[in-house]
């Protein structure tokens, strides 16, 4: 067995408790807020006998050790149990609507990455010019834009004033095309993208600056080489490690931003399907979205960092 396959399980194993103990954390969070689910489902006129059986038949009266660990074992039997509002069940409609927000995070995170990688080269390769100035002055307010503020902005811009793009939702009514998706994901992709591009590209200037002044990049250009191969070939590469890591903690950002960012573009995604679960109480459901949406970030940081070894051959797993 290869030491980056050994890594790799010792790193899934280790991943193990880090989601048992976001699950107990999700749990008693949503067991201990105020508000009764029974009188949610029921309503006002309910009455207590009525309000008594439903919480009986939910397993509501049980202490929650008891209601966490018999949720625990039937969600690692595959049983993610039953959304109380919905009243479907919790793993096809999590998965569902994770399609959704996986194709937002993914469109944000090419678009951050492009944007990010861009900005950055251009201010190193240009230290202290206008382009460098105006690029890092981009890149702060970029990062400092609230995402909803952003997010209604765009929408006034591009659905009011100029028309020329959709401001809600995932498709057109009765038109599913991949291009009516992709015009759907133009603002809230930009929207969500646009602090992660500003943190990428502040990080690739500055490792790239540190990497330029490095010796083996003045022998490259002592030899000769043009200083195109010099950048893109020999200092980017080994600018990116930084980077890299960078990239991995802004999806974990891009996902959790996505809630806001689906709210104000009703984007039809796990994030609003959360706050909709939250607003009704249904514990099923917002434990189930959170374990999913959990489980993708950690497994995202463990894809960057077996990424180390393909970017920097110089790295090895003991």
């Amino acid at each position: 067995m290869s030491p980056l396959v050994r890594y790799a399980l010792r790193r899934l194993a280790a991943l193990v408790p880090v989601l048992l103990g976001v699950t107990v954390l999700v749990f008693l969070i949503m067991h201990l807020a105020p508000g009764d689910p029974a009188q949610i489902i029921l309503g006002p006129k309910a009455t207590e006998e009525s309000l008594a059986r439903l919480r009986h038949e939910l397993g509501l009266d049980q202490p929650l050790v008891v209601q966490y660990l018999r949720w625990l074992g039937n969600v690692l039997a595959g049983n993610w149990g039953r959304s109380l509002q919905l009243k479907r069940e919790v793993l096809p409609l999590v998965l569902q609507r994770f399609g959704a927000t996986a194709l937002l995070t993914v469109g944000s995170t090419v678009l951050a990455v492009v944007l990010g990688l861009a900005a950055g080269v251009v201010s190193a390769t240009r230290q202290y010019s206008l382009a460098d100035r105006a690029g890092m002055l981009l890149a702060l307010v970029g990062f400092c834009l609230p995402v909803f503020w952003l997010g209604i902005v765009l929408q006034i811009l591009f659905g009011l004033r100029w028309p020329i793009l959709p401001v809600s939702g995932m498709n057109s009514p009765n038109t599913t095309g991949v291009l009516d998706t992709l015009a759907h994901m133009v603002l809230p992709s930009l929207t969500l993208a646009t602090g992660a591009a500003a943190v990428i590209g502040r990080m690739t200037r500055s490792s790239l600056v540190e990497v330029i002044r490095q010796e083996f990049i003045t022998t490259a250009r002592a030899k000769g080489l043009p200083e195109r191969a010099v950048i893109y070939r020999h200092a980017l590469r080994n600018a990116l490690i930084p980077v890299i890591t960078v990239v991995g903690m802004q999806v974990g950002y891009l996902l959790s931003g996505a809630v806001m960012v689906e709210m104000v573009f009703s984007w039809p995604g796990i994030g609003l399907l959360m706050v909709n679960g939250i607003q009704a109480r249904d514990f099923p459901l917002v434990q189930g979205a959170v374990l999913l949406v959990a489980s993708s970030y950690v497994l995202v940081n463990l894809v960057v960092d077996l990424l180390y070894a393909v970017v920097d051959p110089r790295i090895r797993y003991g």
